[in-house]
């Protein structure tokens, strides 16, 4: 990531997570990491449960993951070998339900609900547009900021005009708001309610306990500890099967295997979002 002018440990803290972001959004690896989040599977194992994906598609992106950290590969023996989850994609289980809770409430979906697969997918997609950690950064820690500023703190080294196509995508995706043109840009309601899905991506990608989040510098609300929302997934599409509710007061957020794949998959699932957010 380029360079910015915020203080080092802000820095680091936006690389680390946007280096998180990258590893877990490309199309298809969070479909990959659920479906290996039970015992370890041989790879026909796992095909059969990623029976969309067509021959020559899954073996590349296992190993972008097992080169990522996230997924183990056990040689047994020559005709036996296994996949699983390294201990980091394990860790990364219960930050999925965060950031479906923020999609419940915030995500548009115009043509109904979405399956918590897909709410992850186009939750992602948003969190991963070009300078989009950064401006979030920025507008959290300092709230009204006008574009010239912006550019100072997030591209110091290049021409402060070209702060505008990332800040005008985050407009296009209800992240960030303004009153207009000249006018200074600050988050929008679902750009302010990020803070748990930031503040958990930012736990886990420092290898901390996720229960620090509440505790983040920027995205944290260390006086403020609401009560956690239910959320409910649809299963209004053919689609993998979606993640089922299990946010409680007294556990963090988890599913089991069974749960997500309960029945094959038979549809391709759909794309990621285009430009449009989750303005509702």
């Amino acid at each position: 990531m380029a360079p910015t002018a915020l203080p080092p440990d802000t820095d680091a803290d936006i690389a680390r997570v946007t280096e998180a972001l990258a590893m877990i959004t490309p199309r298809w690896n969070v479909r990959i990491l659920l479906a290996l989040s039970g015992s370890p599977l041989r790879y026909s194992e796992l095909a059969a449960k990623l029976s969309w994906l067509r021959d020559g598609q899954l073996h590349p992106k296992l190993t972008s993951l097992c080169d990522a950290g996230l997924v183990e590969r056990a040689a047994h023996d020559a005709r036996h070998v296994t996949y699983g989850h390294a201990e980091r994609a394990a860790a990364l289980l219960p930050v999925l339900p965060v950031i479906v809770t923020w999609a419940e409430e915030y995500l548009d979906t115009p043509d109904g609900p979405l399956p918590a697969i897909e709410q992850i997918e186009d939750s992602l997609t948003l969190l991963t547009r070009r300078h989009a950690a950064s401006i979030l950064w920025v507008l959290k820690s300092r709230g009204e900021v006008s574009g010239r500023a912006l550019a100072r703190i997030v591209m110091p080294s290049s021409d402060w005009t070209n702060i505008y196509p990332p800040l005008r995508q985050l407009v296009a995706d209800g992240l960030v708001d303004t009153d207009g043109t000249g006018q200074p840009y600050r988050l929008s309601a679902a750009g302010d309610g990020l803070g748990p899905v930031l503040g958990s991506l930012s736990a886990w990608s420092a290898g901390q306990p996720l229960d620090v989040a509440a505790q983040h510098p920027v995205w944290g609300h260390p006086q403020a500890k609401p009560a956690p929302r239910p959320w409910i997934s649809s299963q209004a599409r053919p689609a993998p099967n979606a993640l089922p509710p299990a946010r409680t007061a007294q556990s963090s957020p988890a599913w089991h295997n069974r749960d997500l794949f309960s029945h094959a998959a038979t549809a391709l699932p759909k794309a990621a979002i285009p430009a449009g957010g989750p303005r509702r």
